[in-house]
């Protein structure tokens, strides 16, 4: 069996720490009045939601289309929690007429000095540069050969996107009609995700499977395309990653069974859990990446081994008491946690398959 030589681990970026979020706007010509009414409807909407702290509304003092939201949020999982959902698509809905263009942003609060007292936040921001997101969507049953073959098929786009933003990796995987296309980018998130949309080869890919899709939609219609990127989303809450890896890294995906209302708790687990593996070291693990959405919970994770030959690892559950949290977090459809047999049934029921799996030159 290969090994890893590891050293510190890099921190993850799940964290406990409050959330800023920026949102900056660019209202159209004549709409100021209607953004202001939306906003005043809106903030006290927001206000009611589990985890919400504060929220600001600024005006640029040298252009007065440009506006700024800031908010605060006790961590990042209710604010994920809330803005991929249908109600925050129903909440923000008036303002869509009054916005010419929004950009979010989204950071861990690390320090903040008032008066005489500091807060200093123990968790340290995640420092290789890349942006983590995948997007998800269910096809109709029955058609996914066909799915897989026309997303396997597509020519990749350029990597580069503009002089501070790089497609790194692009990686597709699907269980059952779910699937899953997790993209790591380096720079602009957003500005790679347009980059991307834009390009003939992918249109043409993203039109061939239309047909196919549960639910409708239309990227060339903006509302449309909105509420699916939105619906689709599903967004990376923590990362990791030792820093030396000897031995070929092979990149494996699962798909949590969750109980209804646990995702954030198993997503919780699976990052404690691979935040143990690194740092007791002797494991074939390289990496890992937990997406989630409410109860949809995706791990990818790099091994250095075969994960049948380690299904613990692959699975998630390093530590002596982890396989019995997640059995109560999960439905086990009949497998037993305590044996590594019964393990390494379960995560083979949980894998999904890789269709596509491309890394730009140099990744």
């Amino acid at each position: 069996m290969t090994t890893l030589t590891h050293a510190p681990a890099r921190r993850p970026a799940h964290t406990t720490t409050r959330l800023r979020v920026v949102l900056l706007c660019d209202i159209m010509d004549g709409a100021q009045q209607r953004f202001l009414e939306a906003y005043e409807q809106l903030r006290h909407q927001v206000a009611a939601v589990p985890g919400h702290v504060t929220d600001q509304l600024c005006q640029s003092i040298e252009d007065p289309s440009q506006w700024l939201i800031t908010s605060e949020w006790e961590s990042a999982q209710p604010f994920l929690a809330w803005v991929d959902s249908e109600a925050h698509r129903a909440m923000v809905k008036p303002l869509h007429g009054c916005v010419r263009d929004t950009r979010s942003l989204r950071f861990s609060v690390m320090r903040e000095t008032s008066g005489s007292e500091t807060f200093d936040s123990t968790q340290q921001p995640v420092l290789d540069g890349v942006v983590r997101h995948a997007l998800t969507f269910t096809v109709k049953p029955g058609s996914e050969p066909e799915v897989a073959r026309l997303l396997a098929g597509y020519s990749s786009p350029a990597a580069r996107v503009d002089e501070r933003t790089r497609l790194a990796r692009t990686s597709l995987f699907m269980r059952g009609n779910r699937v899953v296309r997790s993209v790591e980018v380096e720079g602009d998130l957003g500005a790679a995700l347009r980059h991307v949309a834009m390009q003939p080869e992918v249109r043409a890919v993203e039109e061939a499977i239309n047909p196919y899709l549960e639910q409708d939609r239309d990227l060339t219609d903006p509302d449309s395309a909105r509420a699916f990127f939105m619906r689709a989303a599903l967004p990376a809450v923590h990362h990791t990653a030792a820093d030396r890896v000897s031995g070929k890294v092979t990149r494996h995906a699962l798909l949590y069974p969750v109980r209804p209302g646990c995702g954030a708790a198993v997503a919780a687990l699976l990052a404690r859990q691979d935040e143990l593996a690194v740092r007791e070291g002797g494991h074939p693990f390289a990496g890992s990446t937990v997406f989630q959405r409410e109860d949809t919970v995706v791990r990818v994770v790099d091994l250095t081994a075969d994960p049948e030959s380690v299904p613990a690892l692959a699975l998630g559950v390093v530590g002596p008491r982890a396989s019995g949290v997640l059995a109560r977090l999960t439905e086990l459809g009949g497998h037993d946690l305590r044996s590594p047999q019964g393990m390494a049934r379960y995560a083979a029921g949980c894998a999904m398959a890789l269709v596509t799996d491309r890394r730009a030159k140099g990744a």
